[in-house]
């Protein structure tokens, strides 16, 4: 049995301004997802150039923070976001939603594809492999902070939140790193290094994700504003990656389908 080491959530401070461990693992998040988006550019099936990777990430960096913010309140907050649209900008607070950033990179997709004559999932394929670099630091902060904990359990790594109760529940933040971050990252990567049908790359992460999510929910605490919301035992989680997956199995359908028609 463990117990969480309770971290404070500001890394360190210099004057008034803090700097907390979420801000940073998103930093992180940038710089090494800019970095492995380079290595991308050097694999010989890619024809991307450096200068395009830094200018494609301003436009995720905004799609991220946006969408992140505006999916976690349309998503899991919509009665707080009636009551009052302000907090939209409350971003102190906390509270970001993976398929809300995820739509936003989408947009950040379709806009730079447009300004670069680009096919939108050529923009996708490109950088789906480095987006479970972001879960992975995005997850690690959650465990930081101690939030998104997982379900009570008697496993022998169960971890104890103090702040949560005395109950012994799964570090499912640690899960969700281990499976959306390193195992997919891994997954991608591998799928990604040699040439594939346009819309592969894409549909395979939208599969991985959305099962590997929808799988780690099942060691997640439901949040306690929502509960489960569908059947008595669905998460908002696990029904929001439902539709991902379905819409991945199409993509690898038609990405495979129109290349073997083409042959």
């Amino acid at each position: 049995m463990f117990v969480h080491p309770d971290i404070d959530p500001v890394a360190f401070a210099i004057g008034p301004l803090a700097v907390h461990w979420y801000g940073l693992m998103y930093l992180l998040s940038f710089l090494i997802g800019w970095g492995m988006g380079i290595v991308r550019t050097k694999q010989p099936h890619v024809h991307w150039s450096r200068e395009e990777v830094g200018d494609f990430l301003f436009y995720v960096v905004l799609g991220v923070v946006i969408g992140g913010r505006v999916g976690y309140m349309l998503f899991y907050q919509p009665g707080l976001l009636l009551d009052n649209p302000l907090q939209l900008f409350y971003i102190w607070q906390g509270g970001m939603s993976f398929h809300g950033g995820m739509l936003g990179v989408f947009a950040a997709a379709g806009w730079f594809a447009r300004t670069t004559n680009r096919h939108f999932f050529d923009i996708t394929d490109f950088v789906a492999p480095i987006v479970p670099i972001g879960l992975f630091f995005g997850r690690i902060a959650n465990f930081i902070n101690g939030e998104l904990v997982g379900r009570v359990a008697d496993v022998p790594w169960a971890m104890i939140y103090p702040h949560i109760g005395p109950q012994p529940r799964h570090p499912s933040e640690l899960y969700e790193a281990g499976l959306e971050g390193l195992l997919l990252f891994a997954i991608l990567w591998w799928f990604a290094s040699k040439p594939r049908p346009r819309m592969a790359v894409s549909g395979l992460f939208l599969i991985g994700y959305g099962c590997l999510r929808f799988f780690a929910e099942f060691f997640r605490q439901p949040d306690s504003f929502l509960g489960f919301v569908a059947f008595d035992w669905m998460t908002m989680g696990q029904v929001l990656c439902t539709p991902m997956i379905l819409g991945g199995i199409l993509l690898l359908a038609l990405a495979y389908g129109r290349r073997q028609a083409t042959a």
